[in-house]
C-alpha cells in the first residue's frame, strides 16, 4: 500500500484549525473567568471598605441626603411632610416649601441604594455591586472595542484606581452613573457591530436613566456617541434612498433611533419628575435649592458661597483637578498615566496605519483574536477607540464650564486640602474609563513586546535563560505597578481612617444607647441642617421612628417640638470640643437625658466646686431673649438682655447659688455669704433661655465661669423648664461655647476641683 504525505495535510489543517479554535475558546474563557473575579474582588473590596473606612459616612455630606431619599422612596415618599416643624426637621441639601421637604438631587442613584435596602436591609450591597459591575462593564467594553486581552487588563486598571476605589465606597452618584454610561456604551457598540435591536435598547434605557440622574454627566458622556449616531443615520438614509428612489429605514436608522426613543422617553420621566416636586418641567430641583449653581459663566451661588466663575478661574482649577487625577488618582498615579497616554498614542499610529491597535500574541491564550479580521473589524475599532477618545475630551472640555470643579479645591496649590483631598475630582470619574482602556492597550502591547523579546533571546542564548530574563523583568513591573496602585490608594484611605476614629468616638453614646421612643436633640456647629454634620442622625420618613432627631435651637422652636412628641423620652446629644473636618481634631460627645419641669413655681440650685486659691466669686443671673432667633428681629432682641448679679467674698470649697422661676420671671435667691438684689427678671411667655453663670476670681485676676442656660416658658399654669439646663465651664471667659461643654460622666474631662451640680424641684 502506497501512502501519500500530502493526503494527511488536510486533515492535519483541520485538527490545527479546531486545536486553534479550542485554543481561542478557552483563552477566551479563562480571560472571561479572570474578569469575573477582578469583578468580586472590586465589589468585595468596596463593600469592606464601606462597612469600615465609612461606617459612619465620610466627610461629604451629600452620603445622608441620598440615604434619606432611599428611605422616602420605600415609603413611597417623595419628600418629607414636616408642616409647621420642618425647620426643626430641615435634612443637608433639603429645599422647603411650605412645610414640605425634598431632596436637591435626582432619586435615581437613591433609588439603586433602596433596591438592596429592601432585600437586604443594608444599603452598601448596591455600593459593591456597582464597583462590580462597572469592573465588568469595562472589560465588556474593553473586549467590544479591542478584544479580551485588553478589556481584563482595562477592568484592572479601573479597579485599582483610587478614585474608583475611593468613590466606589460612598453613597455619592457618581460611580452609579458611571455604571449607567458604561453600560451604554457597551450596548450602543455592540448594536453599532451587530445591528442589534436590543443592544439598541438597552443603551437607550441606560443613558435615559444616566441622564435622569445627572442631566450634565450623561450629556457629556453621550456627546460623542450622538454626533456618531447622526452622521450614520443621515448617511444611512441618504445611501438608501439614491439606491432605492424612497425613503426606507436601514438598520442604522432602526437601531439609533431606539435607541433616541428610550432615551428621549426618560428625559420626559425627569421632566415629569421636575413638574412634580418643583412644580415646572424645566426646573430641577438643584435649580430650586441655588439657582445660579448651574453650569455657565459668571456669579455662581450656593448658600453663602458666591464666586464670579470666568473661564480664566475655569481652565486653572480645572487644570489642576486633571492634575491631581493623572498624579494621585488613576491607578498607580504617574504610571497609570503613562501607561493611558502610551497606550492612546500607539492606537492612534496604527490606526493612521490601518492596522489594529495591538496585534496578535501568538503565545496568548488568546491566541488569534485580532488576527484574521477584515478591514470592518479595524474600521469599527478605530471608530469605537475615537468614540473613547472623544469621552475624555468631552468630560474635560464640558466640566469647564462646571463651577464644582472649583469647589472641590480648598486651595489649588495643595492635594490634601477640600472635598478633592479624600475623593478626587470626582466630577471627571468618567475619564478612568478612556484611561483605563487606553492603558489596557499599553499592557497588552508591552506584553507582546516581551513575547517578542523571549523569542529573540531565545535565538541567542538558551530558551530557560531567555524565560527566566523575560520573568525577572514581567515580575519586576507588575510588583512596580502593584506597590505604585496600592500607595495611591493607600493615602486617600489614610485620611479616611483617620477621620473614621473620630467618628466612632463622636457617635459612640447615640449606639451605645437603647431607642424605642425617643426624641434627640442635636447641635447645629455647621447651621440649621440635620445630617450636616451629623450624617447616621437621620429621622423615619414620617418623623415617627423609634427615634426621632431635631436640630437644638432656640426655646420657642425646641418647645415646639417637645409639644409636638409629648410621649416621648428626651434626650441632648452634645460634646466638648469644636467640630471641624479635621480629622486630628477630635470631640467628646454626651447623651444627656432631659425632661421638662413645670409648676407654678420652679425652685433650683447651683453648687458648684472652688478651688483654695480663689478669694471671690460674682454670680449672675439674666434672660437673652430671642436667643438664637433668625432675621434682623432676633438679632436686636439677642442684644438686649436683663440681669442681676451679686458677688461672693471667701468661697471655700463649694458654692450653692439658689435661684427660682415664676411666671413673673427668674429670680436669684441669694446665699449666705452675699448681698442679693431682690430684683426678677422677667421670662418671655413664648420661650427664653434663663442663663446663670458663677464667675470665679482668683488673687492674680485669672477667671473661671460655670455656665448654665436653661430653657423655659411661662404657662397659663405656671412655668415650665427644660432640664439639667446646657452646662459649660470656661477659663479667661464667660462664654466659650461647646469648648467648655461639661461632661459629668467624665472624670478626666475636668480638674478635680471641678464640680458643676443642678437641682430643680417644682411645686404648685
Amino acid at each position: 500500500m502506497t501512502f501519500r504525505l500530502d493526503s494527511f495535510r488536510p486533515r492535519r489543517s483541520a485538527r490545527r484549525l479546531a486545536s486553534r479554535g479550542r485554543a481561542r475558546l478557552a483563552g477566551a474563557d479563562r480571560l472571561t473567568l479572570a474578569a469575573c473575579l477582578v469583578a468580586v474582588a472590586s465589589g468585595v473590596l468596596t463593600f469592606a471598605i464601606a462597612a469600615t473606612v465609612f461606617a459612619h459616612h465620610s466627610t461629604n455630606h451629600d452620603e445622608g441626603v441620598y440615604l434619606m431619599q432611599a428611605a422616602l422612596l420605600l415609603s413611597g415618599q417623595l419628600e418629607i411632610h414636616a408642616g409647621a416643624l420642618a425647620d426643626a426637621f430641615h435634612p443637608w441639601f433639603f429645599i422647603e416649601d411650605d412645610g414640605r421637604l425634598y431632596p436637591k438631587y435626582s432619586p435615581v442613584p437613591a433609588a439603586m441604594y433602596a433596591v438592596s435596602m429592601a432585600l437586604f436591609g443594608e444599603p452598601r450591597v448596591t455600593l459593591a455591586v456597582v464597583a462590580a459591575g462597572n469592573a465588568a462593564l469595562v472589560y465588556l467594553l474593553g473586549s467590544t472595542v479591542f478584544d479580551r486581552r485588553i478589556g481584563f487588563a482595562a477592568a484592572v486598571l479601573f479597579a485599582a484606581s483610587p478614585m474608583a476605589v475611593v468613590t466606589s465606597s460612598v453613597f455619592l452618584p457618581y460611580a452609579p452613573t458611571t455604571f449607567l454610561n458604561l453600560l451604554f456604551a457597551v450596548a450602543y457598540l455592540r448594536s453599532v457591530r451587530d445591528g442589534s435591536l436590543p443592544a439598541a435598547g438597552v443603551a437607550g434605557v441606560a443613558i435615559g436613566l444616566a441622564f435622569f440622574a445627572r442631566p450634565f454627566t450623561a450629556v457629556l458622556f453621550a456627546a460623542p456617541f450622538i454626533v456618531h449616531a447622526l452622521v450614520r443615520v443621515v448617511s444611512a438614509g441618504r445611501s438608501a434612498i439614491w439606491s432605492t428612489g424612497r425613503l426606507s429605514l436601514p438598520d442604522p436608522v432602526r437601531c439609533h433611533g431606539l435607541t433616541a426613543l428610550f432615551g428621549t422617553l426618560f428625559v420626559g420621566v425627569t421632566l415629569a419628575y421636575n413638574l412634580r416636586v418643583t412644580g415646572s418641567p424645566l426646573t430641577f430641583p438643584y435649580e430650586a435649592f441655588a439657582p445660579m449653581d448651574g453650569p455657565g459663566f459668571g456669579e455662581r451661588r450656593i448658600l453663602g458661597h458666591v464666586e464670579e466663575y470666568t473661564p480664566e478661574l475655569a481652565l486653572r482649577s480645572n487644570g489642576y483637578a486633571l492634575w491631581y487625577l493623572a498624579t494621585r488618582w488613576v491607578v498607580a498615579g504617574p504610571l497609570g498615566t503613562v501607561l493611558a497616554l502610551a497606550g492612546g498614542g500607539l492606537a492612534a499610529w496604527r490606526w493612521l496605519a490601518g492596522e489594529r491597535a495591538v496585534g496578535a500574541d501568538s503565545d496568548s491564550d488568546d491566541e488569534g483574536d485580532g488576527v484574521s479580521e477584515g478591514f470592518s473589524d479595524r474600521r469599527f475599532e478605530r471608530t469605537a477607540g475615537l468614540l473613547l477618545a472623544g469621552v475624555a475630551a468631552a468630560v474635560v472640555v464640558g466640566n469647564l464650564f462646571f463651577w464644582g470643579t472649583n469647589n472641590l479645591l480648598a486651595t489649588f496649590s495643595d492635594p490634601t486640602n477640600g472635598l478633592i483631598a479624600g475623593f478626587g475630582p470626582f466630577y471627571h470619574f468618567d475619564l478612568l474609563v478612556p484611561l483605563s482602556v487606553f492603558g489596557g492597550v499599553a499592557v497588552v502591547a508591552g506584553g507582546r513586546w516581551l513575547g517578542m523579546l523571549r523569542r529573540r533571546l531565545a535565538s541567542r542564548v538558551a530558551p530557560r535563560t531567555a524565560r527566566a530574563v523575560v520573568a525577572a523583568a514581567v515580575v519586576l513591573v507588575v510588583l512596580g505597578g502593584a506597590l505604585g496602585a496600592v500607595a495611591a490608594v493607600e493615602t486617600p484611605l489614610d485620611r479616611h481612617a483617620a477621620q473614621a476614629d473620630k467618628h466612632e468616638a463622636a457617635y459612640e453614646p447615640i449606639e451605645a444607647a437603647t431607642f424605642e421612643n425617643d426624641l434627640v436633640f442635636v447641635p447645629t456647629p455647621y447651621g440649621e441642617w440635620l445630617s450636616h454634620p451629623f450624617q447616621p442622625l437621620r429621622n423615619d420618613p414620617g418623623l415617627d421612628g423609634e427615634v426621632v432627631y431635631a436640630l437644638d435651637r432656640d426655646p420657642e422652636e425646641d418647645f415646639a417640638v417637645i409639644d409636638a412628641y409629648p410621649d416621648r423620652d428626651h434626650h441632648r446629644y452634645a460634646y466638648r470640643g469644636e467640630w471641624t473636618p479635621n480629622p486630628d481634631q477630635h470631640v467628646a460627645p454626651k447623651l444627656e437625658a432631659l425632661d421638662v419641669r413645670e409648676g407654678a413655681r420652679i425652685d433650683a440650685t447651683t453648687t458648684v466646686g472652688v478651688p483654695e486659691r480663689v478669694d471671690r466669686a460674682r454670680v449672675r443671673l439674666e434672660t437673652v431673649r430671642g436667643a438664637g432667633g433668625d432675621g434682623a428681629e432676633g438679632a436686636d432682641a439677642a442684644d438686649t438682655a436683663d440681669r442681676v448679679t451679686y458677688d461672693v467674698t471667701d468661697p471655700d470649697g463649694s458654692l450653692a447659688v439658689g435661684w427660682s422661676l415664676t411666671p413673673d420671671g427668674a429670680r436669684l435667691t441669694g446665699s449666705p455669704n452675699s448681698t442679693a438684689p431682690n430684683a426678677t427678671v422677667p421670662i418671655d411667655p413664648a420661650g427664653d433661655e434663663v442663663i446663670v453663670t458663677v464667675t470665679l476670681v482668683d488673687p492674680a485676676g485669672s477667671t473661671f465661669t460655670y455656665r448654665q442656660e436653661a430653657t423655659v416658658r411661662a404657662t397659663d399654669e405656671g412655668v415650665e423648664a427644660v432640664w439639667p439646663p446646657e452646662r459649660s465651664v470656661c477659663r479667661l471667659v464667660t462664654e466659650c461655647g461647646t469648648e467648655g461643654t461639661y461632661l459629668p460622666d467624665n472624670p478626666d474631662a475636668h480638674a478635680e476641683w471641678v464640680v458643676f451640680e443642678t437641682d430643680a424641684e417644682a411645686s404648685d
